[in-house]
């Protein structure tokens, strides 16, 4: 599992990284550690531990930067864990030379989480088509499999900006 998180804009993916690769291959390499992890994966403490077409899945726990005013697990957290699977189960569908970006998501928070509980999230797309594409997530722990939110998403779908 990768657990390289780029730390400057410098060691982040570039245009040319994407118009290198499919959108799954992109995925991959993130998951073998030959391209750096978005930095708000880190920063929230949560990584891709598994890539395959149109399935991907993240696993993580929420320290306490990730907590409310009143201790708990801000809703933040969720959004940013599903936003981040379902966008990257996304990518996976996206042919090289094209490119996603998130329309709109929505979370259902069905339970709390607790601080350092570890966390698994998955997604898998439902859609995939020339302009748009639709995945669905969500979040169970790990030690207890019991379902804490569930998430969906549309995506935009584009061709890459020429170089």
């Amino acid at each position: 599992m990768s657990l390289f998180f780029a730390q400057t804009p410098d060691e982040m993916a570039t245009l040319d990284d994407l118009r290198a690769r499919s959108g799954l291959e992109f995925v991959q390499d993130m998951l073998a550690g030959n391209l750096a992890s978005a930095p708000i994966a880190e920063t929230l403490n949560f990584t891709v531990t598994e890539v395959a077409m149109g399935k991907v899945a993240f696993e993580g726990a929420p320290g306490f930067n990730a907590l409310n005013p009143m201790r708990g697990v801000h809703g933040g957290w969720y959004g940013a864990l599903l936003d981040s699977v379902m966008g990257c189960a996304v990518m996976t569908v996206v042919p090289r030379g094209r490119i996603y970006t998130t329309l709109e998501y929505k979370v259902n928070i069905t339970r709390a989480i607790t601080p350092g509980q570890k966390m698994r999230a998955t997604s898998t797309v439902d859609h995939a088509g020339r302009s748009t594409a639709v995945a669905l997530g969500e979040i169970r722990g790990m030690d207890d499999g019991v379902l804490y939110a569930t998430g969906s998403t549309t995506c935009l779908m584009m061709d890459a900006p020429p170089a």
